[in-house]
């Protein structure tokens, strides 16, 4: 165990097989709304909520590893989290996904 495993608790959300390649799902993890993303032979995690105008990112385009607000555009890292372009600045949250004994799993901050 590592300094960042003891700072997430992974969550079971899912079978492994729920997100095919090139497809997403929503789920509620404590409170919090996260889309899992399997993009470019991975997945990536983050939380469905854009930091622009509040409103969900999971009804918007992927392209590569980047997906566009529906509302105004903005696009945001699959990976990291990071805002792209505007009208967005603030970063959404990113979260460490992982398969663990056939299921997938989200790791959130303790």
């Amino acid at each position: 165990m590592t300094a960042n495993d003891a700072a997430i608790t992974w969550i079971d959300v899912a079978p492994a097989t729920d997100v095919p390649p090139g497809e997403h799902r929503v789920y509620e993890i404590n409170g919090r709304f996260i889309a899992v993303y399997h993009a470019a032979g991975a997945l990536y995690a983050i939380e469905d909520l854009c930091t622009h105008d509040g409103n969900s990112l999971s009804d918007g385009p992927v392209e590569g590893l980047e997906v566009i607000c529906p509302r105004h555009g903005a696009r945001f890292c699959l990976r990291t989290g990071q805002a792209l372009t505007p009208p967005a600045y603030e970063p959404v949250t990113s979260f460490p996904v992982k398969i663990n004994s056939d299921r997938l799993t989200v790791g959130v901050p303790n």
